[in-house]
């Protein structure tokens, strides 16, 4: 099937509608905001708690690695999805090959199990 320019003109017309409102969105509560300023509203404020210390204090990579480690195996559903809808007409190709992309899944999840990445202890 030989695709024309044309044929993507529905999506370049969405992307540069969402573009544009976000935009217009921005300057217009930026002019329209209020805009008082004054030195208890612009300190800075988290529940209700008083900040104490400095931000930067170092924060274990451990949180950073199990985020990273769920968008990984939570992106597979998006894989997923769109095999589950086609299942029928996909046949046992499709079950092959699905079946491939969760064994390699389940690879990486074991390596990441025997790395102790997991372990919340030290």
């Amino acid at each position: 099937m030989n695709y024309q320019p044309s044929d993507y003109l529905p999506i370049i017309v969405q992307l540069g509608a969402a573009l544009a409102f976000i935009v217009l969105t921005m300057v217009a509560t930026h002019w329209l905001g209020p805009k008082r300023h004054s030195s208890k509203k612009d300190d800075v404020f988290e529940c209700g708690i008083e900040s104490i210390g400095d931000a930067r204090t170092p924060i274990s990579v451990k949180y950073f690695l199990v985020a990273i480690l769920f968008v990984l195996f939570d992106v597979e559903i998006v894989f997923m999805y769109p095999w589950a809808v086609n299942f029928k007409e996909l046949a046992w190709d499709g079950f092959v090959e699905m079946v491939v992309f969760m064994s390699f899944l389940l690879l990486g999840f074991i390596y990441v199990i025997k790395k102790g990445v997991l372990k919340w202890e030290k």
